[in-house]
């Protein structure tokens, strides 16, 4: 070794890795859904169970039992709470009085049957029906209250009749057809003296009528003993002329019967385990079941055997499945159109009222197609159906609207008319990039409800031309540069936006957002301090593209060197060297533009042997400002000529910001 060197620098750690950001903007549009069908609607009720619900016409309310609870809730029908009764433990069966001034509720945990006032919801009289008699069910014949009550293995009839000073409770009224289970009671709507009865447990099947136009109940007709079993029996409903019986029982159809003799007629198909049955005045028919995974109920119409409309509950309990209809929890509106049915949330047991508004109207279902993706102006066909239970003629209007990014609001395309089969077909040329909705809508007439359709397709703008010059061009530390971004055509947008992203952790930034000239350009000058990706970026509009566009331009570290501490200056040939003793210090101070964890690479070189030699080199580290300082020993040296410089070594002096730059020789010699 020539020389000894000594430096001098605090050292800092070097920062994170180098970076690059890209950015990357896209747009989409989610314009237009299919309207609701209908206005149904459903609201959450303050109950853990139901038992059974009956609607009152005249104060237009929903009379609700909650036996887990024991009381009676009464809604107005839209599900708002009304009024509460409570203290009836296990309350289950309801039954009002023709004039809608009393609601009768069994209350098996009293042993009881209940008279409310319907109109102001309080408790207005309870009759004991005896001892462990735990009545369950209710119906008004004849001028008396009759009640189901029993258990599994025996199920009889009894009765209350108010007419005199005490209530008078008779019991047994049928011991030979021996019900499974406290029989549930329906009343007849066209002779007050009439009711029906049927098992509610599942041991065996049996299905009655009476006449109650006296004290005592007499059958007056009675299944076959052969029905046999046909699982739990949770619901029964007259037909609006008594003639008929619908039954809600096992299996996958409501059960018919006649009342004269309780031959069984042609059924309703529905889902397996009927829960509730309900029968409009004009004949119409609502059957209703408990089935998770499919529909719950089925409406048909006076007359008809195919279902003119399902319904299929949601669930807003804690299984996968919808939720369940309660049992005898559908019911018509006296005097309106509307059906009420009450449902329980699968694993919570939460009750909620749905107030399905037109059961009547078939609901159509419209589909609508269109190509997955097509390029803006380019024609597309948008097809699809019209599928109804209640088919729709050929030449039924359709409305037709687009949805785009020119059209948030949707645009009318006018009427086209459904073809044969239920087939409609147009074509149409979306002029917005983005997401394009089609929707396609019925408006409903006397027998269908309104509904709709759409099809969403991904229209592609048109290209966008967009440059950036001063690409791969390298400049020295702090020269200005200008940068000009050129666009081409674009339909309505010209605003570009030029960024900077230095390497290294420095954030990117904005230089300039702006609108071109006529020319289709936009500069802007920025100093270079570092290597520095900057891009040009047009954000597209509603018929031109997203364009985005890199120019790196790569910048040299900035470097300076100088020797100090000689006392003369030397001429050698055509040289100048700085002389120094060889008792004194060489000293090179050393700057490159600073950077966490820079160092500067110092090389040195001798005169040996008519050549330039080299005689050591090493990287030195660069304190806060971005200097090094270094000293070499001259002591010994006496005669030596040399030379040093210093570089900044891209990827080799700590980072890799910038590019690579090499200082000029720096001279000196050594003298005595």
């Amino acid at each position: 070794m020539l020389f000894g060197g000594l430096f001098i620098v605090r050292k800092r750690t070097l920062s994170a890795a180098t970076s690059f950001a890209v950015l990357v903007s896209s747009a989409a549009l989610v314009a237009g859904t299919a309207g609701q069908a209908a206005a149904d609607s459903s609201k959450a009720l303050p109950m853990s169970s139901v038992g059974d619900m009956v609607v009152d016409g005249v104060h237009r309310k929903i009379f609700i039992s909650d036996p887990y609870l024991g009381k009676v809730v009464a809604t107005d029908y839209a599900g708002t709470v009304l009024s509460t009764v409570t203290g009836l433990p296990g309350v289950t069966g309801l039954a009002l009085s023709a004039d809608a001034g009393s609601l009768y509720a069994a209350v098996p945990g009293a042993d009881a049957v209940v008279a409310l006032d319907a109109q102001a919801g309080t408790e207005r009289a309870r009759y004991a029906t005896g001892e462990g008699t735990d009545p369950q069910y209710v119906a008004l014949a004849g001028g008396r209250i009759w009640f189901g009550y029993g258990n599994g293995d025996h199920g009889d009839i009894g009765s209350v009749d108010t007419s005199g000073a005490e209530p008078v409770v008779t019991l047994a009224q049928d011991t030979e057809l021996n019900y499974s289970g406290a029989p549930r009671l329906v009343s007849s709507p066209t002779d007050p003296n009439a009711f029906a009865a049927m098992s509610s447990y599942y041991h065996r099947f049996l299905l009655g009528t009476y006449d109650a136009s006296t004290a005592t109940a007499t059958r007056t007709a009675r299944t076959a003993a052969d029905v046999g079993s046909v699982g739990m029996a949770n619901d029964l409903a007259y037909t609006p002329d008594g003639d008929k019986l619908i039954t809600a029982t096992a299996g996958n159809r409501h059960r018919v019967w006649r009342t004269t003799d309780m031959a069984e007629l042609p059924s309703y198909a529905s889902e397996y385990h009927g829960t509730a049955v309900a029968v409009a005045p004009d004949g119409t028919v609502a059957a209703g079941s408990d089935a998770p995974y499919s529909a719950d109920v089925f409406v048909y119409r006076p007359g008809e055997t195919k279902a003119v409309r399902q319904y299929d509950f949601p669930g807003t309990g804690t299984s996968s499945g919808g939720d369940d209809l309660a049992n005898g929890a559908l019911a018509f509106e006296p005097g309106g159109s509307r059906l009420f049915a009450v449902t329980t949330a699968s694993g919570s047991g939460n009750a909620r009222l749905h107030v399905l508004d037109t059961p009547t109207k078939s609901l159509p279902t419209v589909t609508v197609k269109v190509p997955a993706t097509v390029g803006v102006g380019r024609e597309i066909t948008v097809s699809g159906t019209v599928a109804a239970t209640l088919g729709l003629p050929s030449g039924t209007p359709l409305t037709v609207t687009r949805y785009d990014a020119e059209a948030p609001k949707g645009k009318a395309l006018g009427t086209r008319n459904l073809g044969a089969n239920g087939t409609f077909s147009f074509t149409d040329k979306p002029m917005a990039a983005g997401n394009a909705t089609y929707k396609v809508a019925y408006a409903g007439d006397a027998t269908h409800v309104g509904a709709s359709g759409t099809a969403v397709i991904k229209v592609t703008p048109y290209k966008t031309a967009l440059t950036l010059d001063q690409n791969r061009r390298t400049v020295n530390y702090g020269t200005d540069v200008t940068y000009t971004a050129s666009l081409g055509w674009t339909y309505r947008n010209r605003v570009v936006e030029i960024w900077a992203d230095p390497y290294g952790p420095e954030p990117r930034r904005l230089l300039k957002r702006g609108t071109v000239n006529s020319a289709g350009k936009l500069s802007v000058t920025t100093k270079m301090t570092r290597d520095t990706w900057v891009t040009a970026d047009f954000l597209g509009d509603t018929r031109s593209g997203w364009a985005h566009v890199g120019s790196t331009v790569y910048t040299r570290a900035g470097q300076a060197s100088t020797l100090s501490r000689h006392y003369k200056w030397s001429k050698i040939g055509t040289i100048w060297y700085q002389t120094y003793h060889q008792t004194g210090d060489v000293l090179l101070t050393a700057w490159n533009n600073p950077y966490p964890g820079r160092k500067t690479k110092y090389e040195v070189q001798v005169w040996y042997a008519g050549a330039w030699r080299t005689g050591s080199e090493d990287l030195a580290p660069l304190n806060s400002g971005g200097m090094a300082y270094i000293l070499f020993d001259g002591a010994g040296a006496e005669g030596v000529r040399a030379r040093v410089r210093t570089s900044y070594v891209d990827g080799v002096s700590g980072d890799d910001v910038n590019s690579s730059v090499t200082g000029a020789w720096k001279y000196f010699n050594i003298t005595r």
